[in-house]
C-alpha cells in the first residue's frame, strides 16, 4: 500500500521538522535522505514555497518525490524582485507585461489555458487579487487589450 504525503516547503530549505518530519516519521523511512533529495530538487525555487508530493511504498520503504511549481503569486513576486505585494495600495507596485508573460510560460503546464495568450490572461487575474498594476493599467484592462489583439507580437506561441 502506498502512502501519499503532500506538503508546501521552502525551496531548498526543507527540514525534518514540520510539516515533513511528523508525516514521514511513522512510516519508518529515512527522513534525512528524503529531505536532502527534496532540497536538491527545489533549490532553484529558493525563497519560495514549493508544493511537494511524496509517495512512499510502506512495504519496501521506497519513495518517489514530485515537485510542483510555486504558486503564480510567488513567481510574480520573484520576477518583480520583491518579497510581498503592496496590499491595499494598488499604486505601490507596477509590473511589466513581459515579466508576466515569462511567468505564464513557467506556469503554462499547470494552467487550464491552451494558448500563451490565455495563460497570460490567467496570470493577469492573479495580479488583480494581488493589487498590482501592469504598465500603469489595471490588469483587467490589459486582459481586454489582449482580447482585442494588442500585444500579439509578445504573446505568440513558439
Amino acid at each position: 500500500m502506498a502512502e501519499k504525503i503532500e506538503a508546501l516547503v521552502d525551496g531548498g530549505k526543507a527540514s525534518a521538522g514540520p510539516p515533513l518530519g511528523p508525516a514521514l516519521g511513522p512510516l519508518g523511512v529515512n527522513i534525512g535522505q528524503i529531505v536532502s533529495e527534496i532540497n536538491q530538487k527545489t533549490k532553484d525555487f529558493d525563497g519560495m514555497k514549493v508544493p511537494v508530493t511524496i509517495v512512499i511504498d510502506t512495504k519496501t520503504k521506497g519513495y518517489d518525490i514530485t515537485v510542483g511549481t510555486p504558486p503564480t503569486s510567488a513567481l510574480i513576486l520573484q520576477e518583480m524582485g520583491i518579497e510581498k505585494g503592496p496590499g491595499s495600495n494598488p499604486d505601490a507596485v507596477d509590473v511589466s507585461l513581459e515579466k508576466l508573460v515569462k511567468v505564464a510560460r513557467m506556469k503554462r503546464s499547470n494552467l487550464l489555458a491552451i494558448t500563451l495568450k490565455a495563460a497570460t490572461k490567467e496570470v493577469l487575474g492573479t495580479c488583480v487579487s494581488m493589487h498590482l498594476t501592469v504598465e500603469g493599467k489595471d490588469p483587467r484592462e490589459v486582459q481586454k487589450l489582449i482580447s482585442e489583439g494588442q500585444y500579439s507580437a509578445l504573446l505568440t506561441d513558439e
